[in-house]
């Protein structure tokens, strides 16, 4: 058979399974980037609201949390939600409180304001982490499940890393720069709401998610409890780590290199999660539980390597500290993914991303706070260490848990 047959097949295989053309596969993660854009976009701004407005670096990493606030409330419904009623029923309104969240940061004169924005933030990006992921998904179809992990965990980095570097170079170059970088963003969430329109979506049966509340803890079907287990294990000190970076490194930034450029600390964040993304490609063809393990390695690495930079003043320290917690943040969330992907039945799919991410953001919002009014009362030098000896030692526990108890309840396919 010839190359030409060999597509022609693909193709016939393709239609005759009703799956759609591969690029609505790609447009249907864009709604996921288009929030994750917005839900950073603030981190370069950050330095000049507290200049503004005068606030502490504690007060700093309680805005942040209120976006942890928001998200994890958020996830609590949006997955019974969109399993139950659809992905589009969830989206549409996460995206127009999205762009209210843009409204509110172009018009913010107080601390109040920010912390009402990163609230809507975070509700937005929780429906969007639960029925949006999900909708990748059921656009791909039952033979794309791993291409759909792929794409829908490297949107949610990839625009978490393009909003703050977005935000910095806009609001250096251009007038009125929280105007400036909110517009934008507007911009960028109607497209997505276009998308979201047009989006070839499967209509669900009702009685396939189950019942019980609407509001309620998310859970998994029974069966793959340890499955979720072990990717939160990889995922949460991943994405903590990040968050810690995104919420405190304008500061270190301007104590080891005496600047407050909105582009470098932008860079610095569009770096980690470029790693993020760039490594979910590299890493798609290995086993799962590899991918898991390396996750968890590099996340603790990235810790040591963030308080080597404020114990030594190392520049470089602090420019390989963010890219390694990107990468173990990365593999920790495609590992996770692909996990649920291969074991939960579609209907109940928006739930589970939703009980993964409860998993994964709430340390991501409890320990960065923490580690903030620490360095408040202690120093940044003495915050940070502990901060970080303490998540490089629950990564360590997370990729020895996934080494050990995964042996057999791990699926031993690829992770791509």
């Amino acid at each position: 058979m010839t190359g030409t047959d060999v597509r022609t097949a693909g193709t016939e295989c393709g239609r005759r399974a009703g799956e759609v053309p591969v690029r609505w596969v790609w447009l249907a993660a864009w709604p996921v980037t288009a929030v994750f854009v917005l839900s950073n976009a603030a981190t370069p701004l950050y330095v000049l609201w507290q200049r503004e407005m005068g606030f502490t670096k504690g007060t700093l990493t309680v805005v942040f949390a209120c976006y942890i606030a928001g998200l994890l409330g958020s996830l609590l419904v949006s997955g019974v939600v969109s399993d139950r009623l659809g992905r589009k029923p969830v989206l549409l309104p996460a995206l127009g409180l999205a762009l209210v969240s843009c409204l509110v940061f172009a018009t913010a004169g107080g601390v109040v304001a920010l912390i009402v924005a990163r609230l809507c933030t975070g509700i937005a990006v929780g429906a969007v982490v639960s029925a949006g992921m999900a909708a990748v998904t059921d656009v791909a179809g039952p033979g794309r499940r791993r291409l759909a992990a792929l794409l829908a965990s490297c949107a949610m980095v990839f625009g978490a890393g393009l909003g703050p570097l977005l935000a910095g170079v806009l609001s250096e170059t251009l007038p009125a720069p929280t105007v400036t970088v909110f517009a934008v963003e507007a911009g960028l969430l109607a497209t997505a709401v276009a998308v979201v329109l047009r989006m070839p979506l499967r209509r669900l049966t009702p009685t396939a998610a189950g019942g019980g509340a609407w509001a309620r803890v998310p859970g998994v079907p029974r069966g793959a409890g340890w499955q979720l287990a072990l990717g939160i294990a990889v995922f949460a000190p991943g994405i903590t780590a990040t968050s810690f970076v995104l919420s405190l490194g304008p500061s270190l930034l301007s104590g080891l290199l005496g600047t407050g450029s909105r582009v470098v600390s932008g860079a610095l964040a569009f770096a980690m999660f470029l790693s993020a993304t760039g490594v979910q490609f590299a890493v798609r063809r290995l086993r799962r539980r590899t991918v898991l393990v390396t996750g968890a390695a590099t996340t603790a690495l990235g810790m040591l390597a963030l308080v080597t930079a404020v114990h030594t003043g190392s520049v470089p320290a602090l420019a390989a500290a963010a890219p390694l917690a990107g990468a173990g943040q990365g593999m920790g969330q495609l590992g996770g993914l692909s996990l649920l992907n291969s074991t939960v039945p579609g209907a109940r799919l928006a739930e589970a991303n939703a009980a993964l991410n409860v998993g994964g953001y709430l340390p991501a919002g409890l320990l960065p706070v923490s580690a903030g009014y620490l360095s408040d009362a202690v120093g940044l030098t003495t915050g940070t260490t502990a901060f970080g000896t303490a998540l490089a030692a629950l990564a360590i526990a997370g990729g020895g848990l996934a080494l050990v108890a995964g042996r057999g309840r791990i699926p031993q396919d690829t992770a791509r």
